[in-house]
């Protein structure tokens, strides 16, 4: 994309914003009153919402003439359409697919998961979230036929964002032989941004506050253990796609095998099926996340002791990394860290020790994620958006058929 229709593309979106922010906020306008209110002459006015009622985004409710003056034509009043899905926000992760759907004006009007089994193949885990996204319609009365931008996360090292590319899972059996973003495109017929998924976790949690954090750490403890970096305003990806994987530095060298190949990587230990499996082994009868709850609830002695030893080693691995990379915030996501609270106390006691010797004004802030598990849809929404500075540079996403042309040229 050349600079100059990048910056076209900026300013169409910025117009389409203002648009969409007005019709949200006041409801049904006229082309006239739109024009008045975010400042934009009627030719461009007009362009901007003549694509809108192409794709689907807004639609003609009725005209002004119970109210208009004089023996002028009746003005189309425009309004946001309620029933078209506009983004899609999807999050694959180990055991479960989850969904979260905005309209125009970005709000979430839907969202659901779908469990299954972690040796689940791909082409079973696309069917399985389109059968998602298919039920969220039929629930909340919504359509996708004028879908504007798709954002996926999946687990692992993701090496590129452009929708060229299959998700390289080392420690996953089963990859997607087209591509999960080519499915979706081809389905939906939508741009597809994809990345890892807890990458665009820490998106989420940095735009999820009026001031964007700069800088900030963020690891997932869920089914598997992943992290992401924002890095001076910018979402960092690495040059192979592997920048934050946290849940893949060793914590204990002479720990279990996890299913990178490795021993002792953070997953074997911070991950939610090796936390609930420690105090299986010590006695405590810990089957889900409810049972953790419950045995946290009544002050079980063996579980608290678990988590404490989970927080310290978590603490150790964000400390190296906090050493690195001096951030303004730690966030630990992932419904455990709510779950059991004492994990983030732990981690953040054990990181101030590691961090002792820097001399600095300020501490690091160490927090749980505010988005709890839907973090991952909620960033892959985010990137789509393309409203926060920490995007500035990620690429755009690219529409299906050029992404088509491109390969019928290779």
């Amino acid at each position: 994309m050349s600079t100059t229709t990048g910056v076209q593309a900026l300013v169409r979106r910025t117009h389409e914003e203002r648009v969409l922010t007005a019709l949200r906020a006041e409801g049904a306008l006229s082309r006239a009153e739109l024009a008045q209110r975010v400042g934009l002459s009627r030719t461009t006015l007009s362009e901007i919402t003549a694509t809108l009622l192409q794709r689907g985004a807004i639609v003609v409710v009725d005209t002004d003439a119970a109210r208009r003056r004089g023996s002028g034509r009746p003005a189309e009043r425009l309004a946001l359409d309620p029933a078209s899905g506009q983004y899609l926000g999807v999050d694959f992760g180990h055991r479960r697919v989850r969904v979260a759907v905005a309209d125009a004006s970005h709000e979430i009007v839907a969202s659901g998961v779908q469990r299954y089994d972690d040796e689940t193949g791909w082409s079973t885990r696309i069917g399985l979230a389109f059968d998602l996204v298919d039920r969220l319609g039929d629930e909340h009365g919504l359509h996708f036929g004028a879908l504007q931008a798709i954002g996926i996360g999946v687990p692992g090292p993701y090496t590129g964002v452009r929708g060229e590319t299959v998700p390289r899972i080392p420690w996953t059996r089963h990859t997607a032989p087209d591509g999960v973003d080519h499915a979706f495109a081809g389905r939906f017929h939508a741009p597809v941004v994809a990345d890892n998924n807890t990458r665009l976790a820490a998106l989420a949690e940095a735009v999820s506050r009026p001031d964007a954090v700069r800088d900030l750490v963020y690891v997932r403890l869920s089914d598997g253990v992943g992290g992401g970096l924002v890095v001076t305003g910018r979402l960092v990806t690495g040059s192979r796609g592997f920048a934050g994987e946290l849940g893949h530095v060793t914590a204990d060298p002479a720990g279990v095998e996890c299913r990178c190949g490795k021993r002792g990587c953070l997953e074997t230990v911070a991950s939610v099926p090796a936390i609930l499996a420690t105090c299986r082994g010590r006695g405590v009868e810990a089957d889900s996340l409810d049972d953790l709850a419950a045995a946290v609830a009544k002050g079980d002695p063996v579980v608290d002791a678990v988590l404490r030893e989970v927080g310290t080693t978590l603490g150790r691995v964000l400390g190296a990394a906090a050493m690195t990379l001096d951030p303004d915030e730690v966030v630990i996501g992932g419904e455990v860290a709510h779950v059991a609270p004492v994990i983030v106390e732990q981690a953040a006691a054990t990181l101030r020790y590691e961090l002792y010797s820097i001399p600095v004004d300020g501490h690091c802030v160490v927090r749980a994620g505010r988005l709890h598990d839907s973090d991952g849809a909620f960033g892959a929404l985010a990137a789509v958006f393309h409203q926060s500075p920490l995007l500035a540079g990620y690429p755009e996403p690219e529409s299906t058929g050029e992404s088509a042309t491109r390969r019928s040229a290779q």
